[in-house]
């Protein structure tokens, strides 16, 4: 197997569990929280929101730090560091004598993340321009498929094994991704003593910053699409579900449902990517996307949301490979570390960014008008993307 190919499989293992462990806490926090020695409802929603997203807004700060550190040391070393500081973290949380302690450490888990960055990375910059839409449209479902699972996977394991033991057994298979990357990841970097130039520096030398700006942009709002229902769809399900019971599951089952056809999609949009294009494939999914939201706040039953989520995965694959093909075409090999971890900390503030705007909109308009708003930002997002990009691109051919 080509060294690439091993490095593919073995970052989208990582991947998969990194986005795991950063969401699989959200279905038992309260609970874990209320162990924890707080009785307090209304102050236990609030350590919740604290605890979730502290974690998201510190990547989001320490992403283009580590994808910096990528670029000057290599990202093996990157990897190393990331999934074996969040083995150690997260089986920490299951210690943890109070809630203090544990928004503690899912601040650290924040500081330390950083795998996903030098996956891509290092991908990027080992995959040949004929490939790259498929290899990282194919990286892409990993992270993407792990958030989307994480709190299902959260909520079997504590239905099974307890509480405690969620973040055990996601630390060990953390642990795993350290050992897998340790002894099959192969990448030959050669460290240069060069003065690390400041982000200004580095800046100066994008050579399409509107077109970057635009990417990152579109990154940050794929990631409010994808995690603005999050907060209210257990809610939305309990509304329509019409006394079926099991309300937690049909919910988690529609999260599966949109993270499976993610998985599905992702690497055979990203091949077609690599043969007509990467930002048709975006502006095309942008479009579809923003469609499917809007009939959702329609239906009447979970098995009709379930399948419009379906179809919602099946356009979201296409959108995260597009994005980075995009960004890697663009960028120059010295600079992809960065860039990339710029990227990333665009997608961390739109996790955070989403379930703030989700949570607002259902509690002042109802929770159907979360699928609204959420479908206008991806139409209006795709009218963005037709002029600073596809018709950009289109007339100047920079992708030839």
């Amino acid at each position: 197997m080509q060294i690439w190919k091993r490095n593919l499989w073995v970052c989208w293992f990582g991947m998969f569990m990194t986005g795991v462990g950063m969401s699989q806490i959200a279905p038992v926090l309260p609970l874990f929280i209320k162990q924890l020695g707080v009785e307090n409802a209304s102050w236990i929603s609030q350590l919740s929101g604290v605890a979730f997203g502290v974690t998201y807004i510190i990547s989001a700060i320490f992403s283009p730090i580590w994808g910096r550190a990528a670029d000057k040391y290599g990202r093996k070393p990157m990897l190393l560091r990331a999934s074996l500081g969040m083995a150690i973290v997260i089986g920490c949380m299951g210690f943890a004598p109070n809630v203090y302690w544990l928004i503690g450490l899912r601040l650290l888990q924040g500081v330390i993340t950083g795998y996903g960055t030098a996956c891509t990375t290092l991908i990027a910059t080992q995959t040949s321009k004929e490939h790259s839409g498929w290899a990282l449209g194919t990286l892409s479902t990993a992270n993407i498929a792990g958030s989307l699972l994480g709190p299902l996977i959260g909520g079997l394991i504590e239905e099974h094994f307890g509480m405690q033991n969620i973040f055990y057994i996601t630390g060990g298979f953390m642990f795993i991704a350290f050992l897998t990357t340790l002894f099959f990841v192969k990448e030959t970097f050669v460290r240069t003593e060069k003065k690390v130039p400041s982000f200004k520096e580095v800046w100066a030398q994008v050579p399409q910053p509107s077109l970057t700006i635009t990417l990152f942009i579109t990154y940050f709002v794929m990631s409010i699409a994808t995690y603005s229902v999050q907060p209210v769809l257990t809610v939305f399900v309990d509304q329509i579900a019409h006394d079926l019971g099991h309300v937690a599951l049909i919910s988690g089952a529609i999260f599966s449902a949109s993270g499976l056809a993610t998985i599905i999609a992702a690497p055979r949009l990203g091949k077609l990517s690599d043969k007509i294009g990467a930002h048709q494939i975006m502006l095309f999914t942008l479009l579809v996307a923003g469609i499917l939201f809007i009939p959702q706040a329609f239906v009447h039953n979970p098995w009709e949301l379930m399948a419009l989520r379906f179809l919602l995965g099946l356009a979201a694959g296409g959108l995260n490979p597009s994005v980075n093909v995009l960004l890697k075409k663009i960028t120059p090999s010295n600079l992809t570390g960065r860039v990339f971890g710029l990227n990333m900390s665009a997608a961390y503030l739109g996790v955070f960014g989403g379930s703030v705007l989700g949570g607002q909109i259902a509690g002042h308009l109802g929770v159907r008008y979360v699928f609204v708003v959420t479908g206008a930002l991806l139409l209006m997002n795709a009218i963005w993307v037709y002029f600073k990009v596809y018709g950009k691109l289109q007339r100047e051919k920079l992708l030839e």
